[in-house]
């Protein structure tokens, strides 16, 4: 059971850091390309990309799940529905005090980091863990 968690974390994070290097490169490309200059112009479309790319291969590789998918993304959009509000609060407090926008993405990515992760595994796929066909091929 040890090892499987170890295993399901390494995963995640690798997932994650995929995911990451797509929320970086779009904040770019809005942010230093195409010079817009409001950090949540930059930030909520760079993390929707993220989010997506991140939940469809952690759902089928990292917690081989075959849950209801219409329930999953239900449960991560609400997950997000608060993570977004208050990273925005924070992100806006800290743009006011002169935070530079790169520091504020790479915290909003930590805490999401850490956070998703708990979500996912403790109320997205409780229950459905390892039951797809991946896992049953697997377990067979």
């Amino acid at each position: 059971m040890k090892n499987k968690n170890v295993w399901q974390a390494v995963k995640f994070t690798l997932f994650s850091a995929s995911a990451g290097l797509i929320q970086l490169i779009s904040f770019a490309l809005l942010h230093d390309v195409f010079k817009i200059p409001d950090y949540n112009a930059c930030y909520l479309p760079s993390l929707i990309l993220s989010v997506l790319w991140n939940f469809t291969f952690n759902r089928r590789y990292t917690f081989r799940s075959d849950g209801n998918i219409k329930r999953a993304m239900l449960l991560v959009a609400l997950y997000y529905v608060v993570f977004i509000t208050l990273s925005r609060w924070w992100s806006t407090e800290l743009v006011a005090l002169g935070v530079h926008d790169w520091l504020i993405e790479v915290i909003n990515m930590l805490v999401n980091f850490v956070t998703e992760f708990l979500f996912q595994k403790f109320v997205v796929y409780r229950g459905t863990i390892d039951t797809n066909e991946l896992a049953r091929k697997e377990q067979a």
